[in-house]
């Protein structure tokens, strides 16, 4: 898998809509469903993208005065990274470690447990 770095959230809200929509995407399309919603003006949101480019995260292109985008990375490569950088720093890299933290401040109901019963014995089978 490739070497990711975090995302800050405002650039990960960002790849979200991106990932939500076909490409190309632009930075009207960004501010229509995110930037108006957080307020952002238009240069804060074409410095954002600017710096996903930088990262690596997206491909632009310049189409006569608009500027387009594409993702470089895809949805689940980038969740992957972060689940597991997650389940490393906060749980010793411990499946259970984190299943039992999140069982102590809540009850699964009996389809989710069902589900991960499913779940665990589809892993013994691989």
């Amino acid at each position: 898998m490739t070497k990711f770095k975090k995302l800050p959230d405002a650039e990960f809200e960002i790849m979200k809509v991106v990932w939500a929509n076909e490409p190309p995407i632009t930075t009207n399309i960004v501010m229509q469903q995110l930037g108006n919603e957080r307020e952002w003006k238009a240069q804060t949101t074409i410095s954002l993208m600017l710096r996903l480019v930088e990262r690596g995260f997206l491909r632009t292109e310049k189409i006569g005065k608009e500027r387009t985008y594409y993702p470089l990375v895809k949805k689940e490569d980038y969740l992957e990274f972060e689940t597991g950088n997650f389940l490393k720093q906060f749980h010793n890299n411990s499946f259970f470690n984190l299943v039992a933290s999140l069982s102590s401040r809540q009850s699964f109901t009996a389809e989710e447990i069902d589900e991960l019963q499913k779940w665990v014995n589809q892993q013994k089978g691989t």
